[in-house]
């Protein structure tokens, strides 16, 4: 065996029982915290007990004290641990949506899309020109109809004026009024009359 292998084992093994020593010391002392609670004296009609507070904050701090520092060191770790996590989670989000606006540029940009937009544009170009084209067309059609019926109305205008002048100028006498049959006496039936 190698001598450095054995100075490493024998510092590893110290380690250890260095560790196990301080387990064992902090369990004693709160073994001799839960006796000092056990024998306390209880107060009259209470079911709590007296207790000599600064001896029993003594024996807890040393206890505390004697903890490994394996045990900080895993407690501080966890915590780490977890930042760490949060920390990745929330980098890996940012780079997940930085990836999705990437792509949606590049998208934009591609070749099939401007081609798209092209035929899109010339498509609305188009229809715009032929509404504006039906538009005219209509608005022709309805002038030159609107036209027509002017004329015919002037037309008839005139005919009715000048029938009406003819009328006015041809005076004829105007007819009797016709008798009507002669009265009755309400008495007398007359067969013919009814």
């Amino acid at each position: 065996m190698n001598p450095r292998d054995t100075i490493g084992a024998t510092a590893t093994g110290r380690i250890e029982s260095s560790a196990e020593a301080r387990r064992l010391a902090v369990e004693q002392m709160l073994t001799q915290a839960i006796r000092v609670v056990e024998r306390s004296r209880p107060m009259p009609f209470s079911t709590s007990v007296m207790i000599n507070g600064e001896e029993l904050l003594a024996m807890l701090q040393k206890a505390f004290a004697a903890l490994p520092e394996e045990l900080r060191a895993a407690r501080w770790m966890l915590k780490e641990r977890d930042d760490i996590r949060m920390r990745a989670q929330r980098e890996g989000e940012d780079i997940i949506a930085a990836a999705r606006a990437r792509a949606e540029q590049m998208v934009q940009r591609s070749e099939l899309v401007k081609a798209a937009e092209m035929r899109a544009r010339r498509t609305v170009d188009e229809a715009e020109e032929r509404a504006r084209r039906m538009k005219l067309e209509t608005e022709d059609w309805c002038d030159q109809r609107l036209a027509a019926f002017e004329a015919m109305l002037h037309k008839t205008a005139t005919a009715v004026s000048t029938g009406r002048q003819r009328l006015q100028d041809t005076r004829l006498p105007r007819p009797e009024p016709v008798p009507g049959p002669p009265e009755l006496d309400d008495d007398i039936f007359d067969q013919d009359m009814g």
